[in-house]
Order: structure tokens, then sequence, then C-alpha cells
């Protein structure tokens, strides 16, 4: 009985992420900064200021958002560890698509290019990444996304 509530789960957030594709606004807000590394306490430059544009194909996602993606992705590692990999990518996917939903991400965008959400969080939490990749057994973060 539990396997066929997991599968009625999975069901119900596959049919939820469409319904949101469908929702999809036309327009990708442009960036209002670029990267600008920050200063380390040794004085060399590491990461990027908070609100800029996370470098390289992120779709103009700035470093608050992916923060938050990266935040959202770690509160659900115990549970993709504890589940299979298969529920575990629902519950990926669940993740993606209420981050970019609050964060105003063009999801036909993010459909089309779903290899960003491994360009963002490999730039700003590659461990949390690892730990993903390594709980849903999957080579990368898009090849885990269903749907997109």
């Amino acid at each position: 009985m539990p396997i066929r509530r997991y599968a009625f789960a999975v069901a119900g957030t596959a049919a939820l992420l469409a319904g949101t594709v469908g929702c999809a606004s036309d327009t990708t807000p442009e960036p209002t900064t670029t990267a600008a590394p920050v200063p380390s306490p040794d004085g060399g430059a590491t990461g990027t200021a908070p609100g800029s544009v996370i470098p390289g194909d992120s779709g103009g996602v700035t470093t608050t958002q992916a923060q938050q993606l990266c935040s959202d992705m770690e509160a659900q590692l115990q549970n993709w560890r504890t589940y299979t990999p298969t529920i575990g990518k629902g519950g990926l996917n669940t993740v993606v698509g209420t981050w970019a939903a609050q964060n105003g991400i063009n999801m036909i965008d993010l459909v089309a290019h779903k290899a960003r959400i491994d360009v963002i969080t490999t730039a700003q939490c590659p461990d949390v990444r690892d730990g993903a990749l390594y709980a849903l057994e999957i080579p990368d973060l898009a090849s885990g996304l269903i749907g997109f």
C-alpha cells in the first residue's frame, strides 16, 4: 500500500509541474547587476556579491536566488537519501519547480535549458549538488528533471 501512495505522490508532483509550466510568463527579468568579486579575508577575490548574477549560462539567476535553491535542496537531501531515487527525483522536480515559481523564473526557458540548474548549483553550492547527485543516483541534476 505505501508504494501506491508514493506513486500517487510522484504522479501528483508531475501534474503540478506540468500545470506550472503552462502558467509561466514569456519574459525573463533582465539581470540588474553583474557578477562582482567579493574580497576574501586574505585579500583574494572569491565568490560573488549577494544579489549579483551567477556567471555562466545561469539564465540571469542571482546569487540570492541561487542560495534559496541551494537551501531548498539541502533541506530535502535526507529525504532523498531515505527514499528510492525515483521518489527523490520527484522531490527534485518539486523543489526546482517551486523555486522557479517563487523567483519569477521563466519555466518555459528553464525547460529548454535545464542544465542551468547544474550551472547554478555548481557555482553556489557544489557540496549540496554532489549530495543530491549521490542520493538520486544521477550524473547531473538536469537528467533528474522530468518534464523539463
